[in-house]
């Protein structure tokens, strides 16, 4: 076990150190992108993003892109004014050649147009090697394009049409990015693109007049497919024209194999000059790489690259939909939210029409801000549908809310209704009149404040209720009515012989007690009565008594019992005292205890 423990401790005192210095050491190239096991995708490198993420300046990166083994490596070294065997790995130098995206850990300090910036060399794997798929290059060249704010396309000898169609992923981000209206933030800003042409002779045509003999249209008068696309690459690299140049490089010397120890005595004196002209050349055209209006710092720079290498592996191969996707993420975010920020302060529920209506002016305004904000003009229409979706998709919740909403408020509008027809239905003193604008009240109240989709079916709903309240009402009403007649015309006879001792409300109330008794046993049923005329003058002089706009009698028949018991009780105790027995039309008068009986005394 302490043998055990001794060597752990020594495999940290000897390993840490090593590593701490690795990652101080930036003076030394890193992989910042490696490829996966499959040699057919990218993955980050965490290792380089260090060197990258500390750089607090904005950031510039300069690429070189080229065939296999057509000395990128070297002529990076010679930009840098590196040895081979201080700078980047030489392919007939060393055995582990350039895999992925590698980048010079120390940056050059640059002052550009007054700010310092920091520019960073990247180093990419050559097209065309043993054992990689094409889709495998066009991922590191669409990465490079992407990254560098100068895009070196290094070719020997001369322009191949093969690589000119490389080019075509540059010519995608050409269209769908660069042609932005003046004023407006751009996703990202396009590389300058230096054609870089080494060659052993210099006579004949220049190298600009070579780069733009290969971009010339291609004659096709036979109409073929393949030459059409050709000619349409050819007429889109039109669209970086102002954002490109060329340049020749002649070789450095016939022994390709020792320039790694050539000093600059040795190299060609040509080819030095041309050289110093060349680092000139990419010194003035550099800029800070900018991305949606701004420069980026280190972090900001490596948080780009990660959203750039997802969206390159999405697919199967990378695309500039898939770049689109990534820069208007945010916008169609944010469009999003105006939409579903207008629609949450439309006052639910409505009616189906106004809220199509609302859908479609804040649709419209979502719509209208997106096309004003978006990035890319054909893959765009990608981002437009994902966003009509998510539109969709807010605008059905909406739909459901609104239902849901119509419901309750209906529901609570019908059971309101429900209750105001059973208290009708349980009136003390019952009232068609009252009954009638009781329903009539319910039933407008319920048209008015019912809206929405559910309206429809409470509507149908409300009517059968009312319609059944209203049967049973009028059912009720007669039997309740003749009832009440009965009771009052009995109590009438008691209180016209008892209590006021009137005879006359006495013979009235008799008189409507035989009327109703006799009438039903003639005509052998109560429900005969109801369709005489004598009945209808005593319906309506009932409602008159029981219900008008000033006074119901209902509500207040307990009040008015209270008051004229309280009078009755008064005018029996005091009225008598103070007016007299004849203060009132004949009352039943006692001769045996009336006032002309003769005094005893």
């Amino acid at each position: 076990m302490r043998i055990l423990s001794r060597v752990f401790v020594f495999l940290i005192v000897c390993i840490v150190p090593w590593r701490v210095l690795a990652i101080e050491n930036f003076r030394q190239a890193f992989p910042i992108v490696e490829p996966d096991p499959g040699h057919t995708k990218l993955r980050l490198s965490r290792e380089g993003l260090e060197a990258i993420e500390k750089i607090t300046n904005p950031i510039a990166a300069v690429a070189v892109i080229g065939p296999y083994r057509s000395g990128k490596s070297f002529l990076l070294n010679q930009l840098l004014s590196l040895s081979c065997y201080e700078g980047f790995g030489v392919g007939h130098l060393r055995d582990t050649k350039t895999k992925g995206i590698w980048v010079w850990g120390t940056p050059l300090e640059l002052m550009i147009d007054g700010v310092k910036t920091s520019v960073f060399y990247l180093d990419t794997e050559g097209f065309e090697s043993v054992g990689k798929s094409n889709v495998y290059d066009d991922r590191i060249f669409a990465l490079a394009t992407v990254l560098s704010s100068v895009l070196i396309y290094n070719l020997p000898e001369t322009i191949r049409e093969a690589d000119i169609s490389r080019l075509s992923f540059a010519v995608e981000l050409a269209e769908e990015f660069y042609g932005r209206v003046k004023g407006q933030d751009v996703a990202f800003e396009p590389a300058k693109l230096l054609w870089l042409i080494q060659r052993d002779f210099l006579q004949g045509k220049s190298v600009q007049e070579m780069v733009n003999e290969a971009l010339r249209r291609v004659p096709n008068t036979e109409g073929d497919k393949n030459i059409d696309l050709v000619n349409q690459i050819r007429d889109s690299l039109a669209i970086m024209g102002d954002n490109s140049t060329a340049f020749s490089l002649p070789q450095p010397h016939l022994q390709r194999t020792k320039l790694c120890d050539m000093k600059d005595g040795e190299l060609e004196p040509t080819y030095v000059a041309k050289r110093e002209e060349l680092k000139e050349l990419v010194t003035s055209i550099i800029r800070p790489k900018i991305v949606q209006g701004k420069s980026l710092n280190g972090r900001e720079f490596v948080s780009f690259l990660e959203q750039i290498l997802e969206a390159l592996n999405k697919g199967e191969i990378p695309s500039t939909g898939s770049l689109v996707e990534v820069f208007n993420k945010g916008i169609l975010e944010r469009c999003l939210k105006i939409y579903s920020d207008r629609m949450a302060t439309v006052p639910l529920p409505i009616t189906e029409q106004s809220l199509d209506s609302a859908h479609e002016i804040h649709r419209t305004e979502a719509m209208r801000a997106f096309d004003e904000q978006h990035f890319g003009r054909h893959h765009a229409r990608k981002s437009v549908t994902q966003l009509d979706e998510e539109i969709d998709k807010v605008h059905s919740n909406v739909i459901l809310a609104n239902r849901y909403q119509s419901s309750k408020l209906c529901e609570a509008l019908y059971m309101k209704c429900e209750d105001q027809m059973d208290h009708l239905q349980a009136l003390r003193l019952p009232s068609m009149a009252k009954f009638n604008a009781g329903f009539l009240q319910c039933n407008h109240s319920f048209e008015e404040e019912c809206v929405g989709p559910s309206k429809a079916n409470y509507e149908q709903r409300m009517s059968k209720m009312l319609g059944k309240s209203r049967t049973l009402f009028i059912k009720e009403y007669n039997h309740r009515l003749y009832n009440w007649l009965v009771a009052f015309s009995l109590g009438m006879v008691i209180v016209g012989r008892f209590v006021i001792k009137f005879f006359l409300i006495e013979i009235g109330a008799w008189l409507l007690f035989i009327f109703l008794e006799i009438y039903t046993r003639m005509f052998w049923s109560a429900e005969t009565l109801y369709y005489s005329p004598v009945w209808h003058f005593v319906v309506a002089t009932w409602e008159t008594i029981v219900y008008s706009p000033i006074l119901d009698l209902d509500r207040w028949a307990i009040p008015i019992g209270v008051l004229a018991a309280v009078l009755v009780v008064y005018w029996r105790c005091c009225g008598r005292r103070k007016y007299g027995s004849h203060w009132i039309l004949p009352l039943y008068n006692n001769p045996k205890n009336g006032s002309h009986r003769p005094r005893s005394d």
